[in-house]
């Protein structure tokens, strides 16, 4: 639950903060006129968000289980692609995101009258579409369906809340160091995932090693035992995996955390502490 609440936290705050700033953007500008084609987007994208992720979770039935555990690991893969994309994007962007926004508003406003629907479809439809695949694939790997559901829903609630107070002006936060531990920890949990998606492929048969267990850790952490619930929910946890998966989520762990510290100025920032005793830093400018 925890870690579906933080990917809706997370996402639901991206989208937030862009649609603010679109919304700022676009009455600063003195066309609120367009602000109701904003809007359409903006629902455009949690329509077929939310057909995607109906798609996912019924699509399957019907087909057989080694059919099912072929989608499974294939969109678990797909899932953790996106997620890592948005990691690494972020990173990368946070710091001119509110020009970047801007630049492409007036793009849109220049162009055809439908510019601003699809910009607002675009823009929240990206981290809605990886939402539901990221959500799906916890819970399929966790097992855990209503508790997983409902921790996005309440991650995306608070995360509509926090982006009104950002906009209204009524709270301030460091939005570069929210985004640079929660990306941690979903590095963590996204890896879990990926080791679930090897393990799925392996039961498909598309892929070696199925039943061939690494090690059993059942007796130490039983799978059924409150806290290997705990641990599955957040991080999918496995008793018994296979060699294929224990050296996929290694790789990924040590791979993709070390280069997003580096994309994220982690080095930088310690040597710009050692060189300046009292640095300044400063959010994420959104508009008031």
């Amino acid at each position: 639950m925890l870690a579906n609440l933080l990917i809706g936290l997370r996402e639901g705050l991206e989208a937030g903060l862009v649609v603010g700033i679109l919304v700022a953007y676009l009455r600063k500008s003195g066309r609120g006129d367009m602000l109701p084609r904003l809007w359409i987007g903006v629902g455009v994208a949690i329509l077929v968000s939310l057909g995607i992720g109906a798609l996912l979770t019924w699509g399957p039935y019907g087909l057989t289980a080694q059919a099912q555990e072929a989608i499974g690991g294939i969109l678990s893969i797909v899932a953790v692609g996106l997620v890592t994309w948005m990691i690494f994007w972020m990173a990368g962007h946070a710091r001119g995101l509110k020009g970047e926004l801007q630049g492409d508003a007036d793009r849109a406003l220049k162009g055809s009258a439908w510019g601003i629907v699809i910009l607002g479809a675009v823009s929240v439809g990206r981290e809605g579409i990886e939402t539901a695949l990221f959500v799906w694939a916890g819970i399929k790997a966790s097992g855990s369906d209503v508790l997983a559901a409902s921790g996005a829903i309440v991650g995306i609630a608070i995360s509509i809340v926090v982006a009104w107070l950002l906009y209204r002006g009524a709270v301030r936060i460091d939005l570069r160091r929210f985004f640079l531990w929660t990306g941690v920890f979903l590095v963590v949990v996204v890896a879990g995932i990926f080791a679930y998606g090897l393990g799925d492929l392996q039961e498909a048969s598309l892929l070696p090693g199925y039943g061939q267990a690494a090690y059993s850790i059942a007796s130490f952490i039983p799978p059924t035992s409150w806290y290997g619930y705990v641990l599955a929910g957040l991080f999918q946890y496995d008793a018994e995996p296979t060699w294929l998966q224990v050296v996929g989520w290694i790789a990924y762990l040590a791979l993709v955390m070390a280069l997003f510290l580096r994309a994220s100025g982690v080095g930088r920032r310690a040597r710009a502490i050692d060189a300046d005793p009292a640095p300044t830093t400063a959010p994420l400018p959104v508009a008031h």
